[in-house]
């Protein structure tokens, strides 16, 4: 009923439409105010009415048309009724002959134009005054005494505000899991996730196919290591299940074939994308959100790790990843945690005090068996399958990136040599072979050089003719 009233009350004073319909700021309706409806006709004829009053002082002062084209009055917002003189500015002789003419202001445009007052114009002064903005004025007193009456209503305002928003999120979110085959997930007092071919909510949109994963965590499984190549979809997969598991929180179905999601009290993440902070390095931002984790997680927590320990010394790296894990692995009931790493030196039995209650799982690949070290033939198939993964096969992502052949080259070189316990053999090319020419000429000079009778001078030269 009270929305009711306060849509009446608005629609019976605004027309939106006026202001595109007249060309100018106006939104009262007509009709509301007898006194301003009266002023808006005298603005919209006023054109008009200054060309009749324009072409009578023109005749009665003939002298004043001196230019191709014929002087007129003028309206100007916030100054006023202003003879304009066109092309050239009035002379001495022209001014005597009008009583109390006052040159005002000029503008140089397309043409040139000349502003003076006159009797005539302070008489319009007088008469209508500055018009435009009395209209605004007036639209304005009225505009704040509708505000006021309407800010009566504002509880009721701003409960039907929140539902329309409330109204608005569930067809939003009702829209898109219709169009994009989502489930809705059963939610649970127990603490489990048991995920069937869960999906990335914005990754699926942006390739041809998307290769859905299964997240299954028990009483005894809930701390996951997951290893494997770059670029094979291990960032991906964490944040899959941390948005499944958000979204059904928040009431909205999931994308997934089916979702069992225990009731979680918070999602904590430290993930690789993360905006900089003033003063903090990456790896600073990701010990405070570590942190953060360790002090906070619950057994109802969802903890979310990816890279943690890249950013410094591989030891330092290994260590305090290690020492994380150790951390929840010593909980009687630890939170749902995922780890995503490259340091597969924290398989060691050494590293990790309570293997049996961390399952590992990598990303498959599909390498044939005589490939030899090169990369050419892997096809990543974005498929979590429980294992580990001893090789992050990054030459083969670097040749997907665009890096340059012969770095590419080099690089896998290198690394058969460290493979195979091999000192590294050092890169040669044109360029550095005949600098190391240059380097033994110029010892075979050095030891040859007798430096009582030599001229060191043409020693010099000799050595480095280039810069003679």
């Amino acid at each position: 009923m009270e929305l009711a009233y306060v849509f009446d009350l608005v629609m019976g004073v605004l027309d939106t439409q006026r202001s595109k319909d007249k060309g100018y700021e106006t939104l009262v309706k007509e009709g509301l105010c007898d006194e301003l409806d009266e002023l808006r006709m005298v603005y919209e004829q006023l054109p008009e009415f200054l060309d009749q009053v324009s072409s009578a002082e023109i005749a009665s002062l003939p002298f004043m048309n001196h230019s191709d084209r014929a002087p007129q009055i003028v309206y100007v917002h916030q100054i006023g009724y202003l003879w304009c003189i066109f092309d050239e500015k009035l002379d001495e002789e022209t001014l005597e002959k009008v009583e109390n003419i006052e040159f005002a202001f000029s503008e140089d445009g397309v043409e040139k134009m000349f502003f003076y007052r006159t009797n005539k114009t302070r008489e319009l002064d007088n008469l209508l005054g500055d018009i435009y903005h009395k209209i605004l004025d007036m639209e304005r007193a009225i505009i704040r005494d509708l505000v006021s009456r309407v800010l009566h209503f504002a509880p009721q305002l701003i409960k039907a505000v929140n539902f329309a928003a409330e109204l608005d999120c569930f067809l939003s979110l009702a829209l898109i899991a219709r169009q994009n085959n989502y489930v809705r997930p059963i939610l649970t007092e127990d603490s489990l996730l048991d995920i069937q071919n869960g999906r990335h909510v914005l990754q699926e949109l942006t390739v041809d196919t998307f290769v859905p994963n299964d997240t299954k965590v028990y009483h005894d499984g809930r701390i996951n290591v997951i290893t494997g190549p770059n670029y094979s979809g291990k960032s991906i997969y964490v944040k899959q299940v941390a948005l499944v598991v958000f979204l059904s929180h928040v009431g909205s179905f999931v994308p997934a074939d089916a979702a069992i999601i225990g009731l979680t009290d918070r999602i904590f993440c430290a993930m690789d994308s993360k905006p900089m902070t003033a003063g903090q390095s990456a790896f600073m931002i990701d010990l405070h959100q570590v942190g953060m984790m360790l002090r906070h997680a619950t057994p109802r927590s969802l903890c979310l790790l990816d890279e943690f320990g890249k950013g410094t010394l591989t030891e330092d790296g290994i260590g305090l990843l290690g020492g994380v894990i150790n951390h929840f692995a010593n909980y009687e009931h630890p939170p749902k945690v995922f780890v995503c790493t490259h340091l597969t030196e924290i398989f060691s039995e050494s590293c990790l005090a309570e293997p049996r209650k961390i399952k590992f799982y990598t990303m498959s690949i599909l390498k044939p068996a005589d490939s030899h070290n090169t990369f050419d033939d892997i096809v990543f198939l974005y498929r979590l399958v429980p294992g580990q993964a001893l090789m992050s096969y990054g030459i083969h992502c670097a040749q997907l990136a665009g890096v340059p052949e012969e770095l590419v080259e080099r690089a896998s070189s290198v690394l058969e040599m460290v493979q195979s316990d091999k000192p590294i053999s050092r890169l040669l090319n044109p360029k550095i072979l005949a600098k190391d020419k240059q380097y033994e000429d110029a010892v075979a000079k050095l030891l040859s050089f007798d430096t009582r009778k030599g001229d060191l001078c043409q020693f010099f030269l000799e050595i480095f003719p280039e810069d003679s």
